[in-house]
């Protein structure tokens, strides 16, 4: 018997892609050095062994144009970021088309030190709709997508030392779960949030009118600007072109993948409403949250 590992992630800033891909790594070696693996306990056919498979990056455009199926020989780690406390819903059409086939999986969503309101419950309640069985859960931290000063740094060494203790806990959780070998009556990881899904959160002004920051993009600094198309790689909407560097002339997101990755600092955001909501969390939620797992 093959059981494969591996993450699988939307990562426009790496915060999303280091938790996710070091849960994945650490689960696989738990599950390769444990007595299950060999055959010692359970009632397995035979010895199980653990592969570590390849991570799949969703991020790139391209990559969500491909077909992924699973099936009850993986184990996935699967990891999105947090955007308005929900799962991007530029991601929805794309992974409503995953086919879990049984295979088990542990959800992870990132968030930049608000809240991670209902992303979770939507992230598990998605794989589950798509086929996979969610045994184990967390929400992690990572710097704000926004700003270099909320959550600067994280994950940081007391995040990742977390995701260690929830990789072996979710490792030991697979372990329960393949040898009582009745996936069919394996229940929805129990994750916090609420059902039906609350809005997407929206920026308010302190008189509490809504702030809309959905058409707003980062702007260039030509000065600044070597061509390097580091940002065209970054963007994960595919709304950089390669002939010009830097000018957003497609969807954007806000991951701010290709602000915090230009090596010159060539793109930044003006606009007065962003600017307004960024200094407000950066005020607001200013305490370090911590990661929640759930088991």
């Amino acid at each position: 018997m093959e059981e494969r590992v591996r993450a699988m992630y939307f990562s426009g800033t790496e915060t999303t892609a280091k938790v996710t891909t070091a849960v994945a790594y650490r689960m696989w070696e738990h599950l390769d050095a444990s007595e299950h693996k060999i055959g010692v306990s359970g009632e397995t056919d035979g010895p199980v062994d653990y592969v570590k498979a390849a991570n799949i990056n969703f991020t790139p455009k391209e990559a969500r144009s491909r077909s992924y199926v699973f099936d009850e020989n993986d184990i996935v780690v699967f990891g999105t970021p947090v955007i308005a406390g929900r799962v991007p819903n530029v991601l929805l059409k794309f992974l409503d088309t995953l086919r879990g086939g049984g295979a088990l999986a542990v959800p992870i969503v990132l968030y930049g030190n608000r809240n991670f309101d209902d992303a979770l419950i939507e992230l598990r309640n998605i794989l589950e709709d798509r086929g996979f069985h969610t045994v184990a859960a967390a929400a992690f931290i990572g710097e704000h997508s926004f700003s270099k000063v909320l959550a600067a740094g994280r994950p940081d060494i007391a995040d990742m030392k977390i995701a260690d203790e929830f990789a072996a806990k979710a490792a030991e959780k697979v372990i329960k779960v393949l040898q009582d070998g009745s996936r069919e009556e394996i229940r929805p990881i129990d994750v916090k949030g609420e059902t039906p899904l609350r809005p997407y959160y929206q920026p308010r002004d302190r008189q509490g009118n809504h702030i809309n920051i959905l058409k707003v993009k980062p702007k260039l600094d030509s000065e600044k600007c070597t061509n390097c198309g580091t940002c065209v790689k970054a963007c994960p909407m595919g709304s950089i072109k390669p002939d010009a560097p830097g000018i957003v002339d497609g969807i954007c997101i806000k991951c701010c993948g290709c602000v915090k990755k230009c090596p010159e600092g060539a793109l930044y955001f003006d606009d007065e409403g962003y600017l307004y909501h960024k200094e407000e969390l950066e005020l607001g939620y200013s305490q370090r949250r911590e990661p929640e797992y759930f088991l």
